[in-house]
């Protein structure tokens, strides 16, 4: 495998794009890039992010017991550093974001231990940040 990542790119639906667009650029720090009346890319810690218009729907938050936590499904995130997590999560209290699940130590002296937290954008997108004690772990089992 290549030690070299490649940018992903992910875009997923918004029923507010105005609101979504402060929470990704004000809540998150996320840099805009491109955009038009229907989506805007943000860098997503080097990786393009797309919110696009898409009309609300009423479709339920699904999630799946990991570690003991209803973890919602789909989600997506990002792999910090140890620090730069713990940096975030405090910002985010500080801000007081709502989490699905708060920040804690998951896997607490296993293999894969790593610091997670989820929580919902304000079109209900799952996000999940986390980051392993140790970085060598993230495929380890």
């Amino acid at each position: 495998m290549s030690t070299t990542l490649s940018p992903f790119h992910l875009a997923i639906p918004v029923h507010n794009l105005a609101e979504c667009r402060t929470f990704y650029g004000n809540i998150l720090g996320l840099e805009e890039g491109r955009s038009s009346e229907h989506w805007v890319d943000f860098d997503f810690y080097g990786h393009q992010l797309v919110i696009h218009y898409k009309p609300k729907t009423d479709a339920k938050l699904h999630t799946n017991a990991v570690d003991g936590k209803n973890v919602p499904v789909p989600h997506f995130g990002i792999v910090l550093p140890w620090d730069d997590f713990h940096n975030l999560a405090k910002t985010l209290e500080v801000k007081q974001l709502e989490f699905v699940i708060a920040p804690y130590i998951r896997f607490s002296g296993q293999v894969g231990e790593q610091a997670t937290m989820f929580f919902l954008d304000p079109a209900g997108n799952a996000l999940e940040f986390k980051a392993f004690k140790d970085p060598d772990q993230l495929f380890a089992h």
